[in-house]
């Protein structure tokens, strides 16, 4: 039977007004940044066969390849791929038990993000 304080609580049913730990925006960000890069397969795939079909195709997609749209597509799909890869690496090394107290998650969240912008800016930097 609840008492008369749990059922007068207040409910904040808004997910965009609370507040989540660092923790759990990295772990969102994990799962956001999967999805992206299973809807990424389809034109990867169609990529990669149209570079070994000919000369001619390759060509043709390694000129798309310098226009500025297409390198900040590229970009801007690249920040899944490092996030998916750095935050996978921080979920397994929790699996084992390593950086499991509140204060190293809060760390390896801030490391991951960390190294989620350093690299997409160096990969951004040699593309470019």
């Amino acid at each position: 039977m609840k008492n008369k304080q749990t059922k007068n609580r207040p409910k904040n049913l808004n997910l965009l007004t609370i507040r989540l730990p660092i923790n759990a925006v990295v772990s969102i960000l994990h799962r956001m940044s999967g999805v992206v890069l299973f809807l990424l397969i389809p034109p990867l795939l169609w990529s990669f066969q149209l570079s070994v079909t000919d000369v001619q195709s390759y060509d043709w997609l390694a000129s798309l390849n310098q226009h500025v749209l297409v390198k900040l597509v590229l970009i801007t799909c690249a920040w899944p791929f490092f996030h998916h890869f750095y935050a996978g690496i921080r979920h397994l090394a929790q699996d084992v038990h390593w950086m499991t107290s509140l204060q190293k998650a809060q760390l390896s969240s801030r490391l991951v993000l960390c190294l989620d912008t350093i690299t997409v800016a160096i990969f951004a930097w040699q593309i470019w």
